[in-house]
């Protein structure tokens, strides 16, 4: 038994000297650019609106007829965020928890 201990004691060291840490190199995409952002904000908020409206009226819901959504009032490379938003948006209030404009 004390063989053991005394190998055990011999070997620790050893084997603890090959567990010297390596930096850590982390590889994220660059954050999107605020245009991004703002363009998918602005169709939340614009999906928040035509949801309320289509509920006040009482009509189907449908994203899909709304003009903004069909045309975008933005540059057409931020097009599909502001689609993406818009959708969040009237996705939100339709299923009751969006109360207004926000994000």
């Amino acid at each position: 038994m004390r063989k053991l201990i005394a190998l055990g004691a011999l070997l620790l060291p050893i084997s603890l000297a090959g567990c010297v840490s390596r930096p850590v190199v982390m590889y994220a995409a660059p954050p999107p650019s605020p245009a991004l952002a703002d363009a998918n904000r602005q169709g939340y908020n614009d999906g928040v609106a035509a949801a309320q409206r289509d509920i006040a009226e009482g009509r189907r819901p449908d994203p899909n007829r709304h003009p903004r959504f069909r045309n975008p009032p933005v540059p057409p490379p931020l097009i599909q965020d502001f689609r993406s938003g818009f959708m969040a948006g009237y996705d939100q209030v339709m299923r009751g928890g969006a109360q207004g404009p926000g994000y």
